[in-house]
């Protein structure tokens, strides 16, 4: 069994993530910033991550349950990682 991100058990919330599609990257950055300003904990802040692909743009956070989300964009129409 792969263990979690963190190190910490695997429970509701840790080991899991929920993943939501946002139609841009700026659209991944105002709800990740909303869900900060909700009582949401920063667990990576919006950007391009190289293992994903030139166009997949992801921020994460916790909500104040403790249950991790990503909020992804991807659209090949936007510009990448390399552009």
């Amino acid at each position: 069994m792969k263990a979690t991100f963190d190190g910490r058990p695997a429970s509701a919330g840790n080991g899991s993530m929920v993943a939501f599609e946002a139609r841009s990257q700026k659209q991944v950055r105002d709800l990740h910033s909303a869900a900060l300003t909700a009582g949401g904990v920063n667990e990576g802040q919006p950007g391009f991550r190289a293992s994903y692909g030139p166009h997949f743009y992801v921020g994460y956070l916790r909500d104040p349950q403790g249950n991790k989300i990503a909020l992804f964009s991807s659209d090949p129409d936007e510009v990448g990682r390399d552009g």
